[in-house]
């Protein structure tokens, strides 16, 4: 028995969903249960959240233009992205199969589709922003000031992380189980200190003007770009139109038919072979039971975890930038703003204070850090195993043969890179390139999930918020071609 969809590949054959107990190794899920073994792939998705976006490009616009104007984006942003998320995280479950293999189902088929969307991928994030950023807070604490401009040290620390994201995927036994406790440990940490440093330092009226701004529809502040504004949506929450290349963890946590299809083992973990093509379920009474509880666990997964913390993640750090901004008296800039508030701070409290913040800084950028350099690898990895014949017999059935090599290649290539610019030009560049992927995935994603089976597919009303994605990040980044080559769509 097996289920069509699409066009270019094959049938997804049909089988029952597993049982979230089969899959977790428990007898019942109870609150302990959800979040010991449950909960995970949103905390990957988080951890890559907090980072440049939530670290450089919402403080610095706050720091320049205050909350009023900017924060609403944000939340619109937030929102927006978490539905998405769940719409690309629905096929996975009901297929077992990752975006990037499922976009090769869309007409006219996967030649298109899935070289097209590995290169959108890796040239959206290959500007190493991230990387260049978490090496500017390394080179501060150790030397106890901000580097100076030209300085090439951060970018030698920058690299050296790289390096570190290897050793830990190939010194783990399943590369989405380690990924998921290194971001319990750093995106945890992150919240709590920045928690108790703002409920500190930050007066009751800045973090009042701060929620003001999230939930006040207002025009943009005189002097931002549409370029900057769209910096700050793309890299709000996650990627925008290219959140997709994140959720493939639900794959290997095995949440649903993930279960069935398998993941993609570190080096000291044992073969494991991931089926080139997906399955599905039978649309009957027991299997829709079952698709239920999958799509509650995802919801609690996207909407308990992800989306409050990605909310928290802007708020705490842009209300503490525009503390920094008030007790200082000066503004931040893109050569400045991964040190400025660790600086301001030390200035006011002290050395130890300001060792607080650049360690804040580091491990916040360095979960971004984590989670793209990796996901670029996984995206690649996953595309080539689905769509070559030729490279599985190459690799024997084992996508360590292709993963591990093509992450040393990226390294490489990432390390040239962020020899070039500033940190912050580069995750802005990032940023309005992950826009790019709201004209095109949201009618994807469309067209895989109404063919998805009738228990699994959307209602009406999603596919408007998949449309409200399109225009939202759409027109951020139509303004931002305009802009590049010549001028904005729209100036405030």
């Amino acid at each position: 028995m097996s289920h069509p969809l699409g066009v270019s590949r094959p049938d997804l054959e049909v089988t029952d969903l597993p049982t979230p107990e089969e899959v977790f190794k428990v007898s019942k899920i109870g609150p302990k249960e959800l979040f010991k073994y449950a909960v995970g792939p949103s905390l990957i998705a988080l951890g890559i959240s907090v980072g440049s976006g939530e670290w450089l490009l919402g403080p610095l616009s706050v720091g320049q233009y205050g909350f009023i104007g900017v924060g609403w984006v944000i939340l619109v942003s937030a929102l927006l992205q978490t539905f998405y998320n769940v719409e690309c995280s629905r096929y996975i479950l009901a297929t077992g199969e990752t975006p990037v293999v499922g976009w090769g189902r869309v007409p006219p088929g996967w030649p298109l589709w899935v070289p097209l969307s590995v290169v959108i991928v890796i040239f959206a994030f290959i500007a190493g922003g991230w990387a260049s950023s978490a090496g500017d807070g390394v080179y501060a604490l150790i030397h106890g000031a901000p580097p100076p401009a030209g300085e090439l040290e951060p970018r030698w620390w920058a690299v050296a992380l790289l390096v570190l994201v290897f050793v830990i995927t190939a010194l783990a036994r399943r590369i989405s189980r380690v990924l998921e406790l290194a971001n319990w440990v750093m995106v945890g940490s992150i919240l709590l200190a920045l928690l108790a440093v703002d409920l500190l330092v930050v007066p009751f009226s800045q973090w009042w003007e701060g929620i003001l701004g999230f939930i006040t529809p207002a025009a943009p502040p005189e002097g931002i770009t549409a370029t900057q504004l769209g910096g700050l949506a793309g890299f709000t929450a996650l990627a925008s139109g290219l959140n997709w290349y994140v959720m493939g963890h639900y794959r290997d946590k095995g949440y649903g038919m993930g279960h069935r299809v398998g993941f993609i083992s570190g080096l000291r973990g044992a073969r494991r072979e991931i089926l080139a093509s997906g399955v599905t379920f039978p649309d009957d009474e027991r299997n829709r039971g079952l698709w239920r509880r999958w799509y509650r666990l995802l919801m609690v997964d996207m909407w308990g975890v992800f989306f409050v913390g990605a909310i928290l993640g802007m708020l705490l750090p842009t209300i503490l930038m525009s503390h920094a901004v008030t007790m200082s008296g000066e503004k931040p800039t893109r050569e400045n703003v991964p040190t400025f508030v660790a600086s301001v701070l030390g200035a006011e409290y002290g050395q130890a204070v300001f060792f607080i913040g650049l360690l804040l800084g580091v491990l916040v950028l360095f979960s971004t850090q984590l989670g793209i350099f990796e996901a670029m690898v996984r995206v690649t990895t996953d595309a080539a195993n689905a769509t070559s014949p030729r490279l599985r017999a190459l690799i024997q059935g084992d996508p360590r043969r292709f993963y591990y090599p093509f992450m040393i290649v990226l390294l490489v290539v990432i390390s040239i890179i962020i020899f070039q610019s500033l940190p912050v030009a580069l995750v802005e560049w990032s940023a309005n390139m992950s826009n790019l992927g709201a004209l095109l995935y949201p009618f994807l994603l469309m067209y895989l999930n109404s063919k998805l089976p009738r228990p699994a597919r959307p209602r009406p009303w999603h596919y408007v918020i998949l449309v409200l994605n399109f225009l939202f990040f759409g027109f951020f980044f139509v303004n931002f071609i305009a802009d590049f080559i010549g001028d904005p769509l729209v100036t405030f």
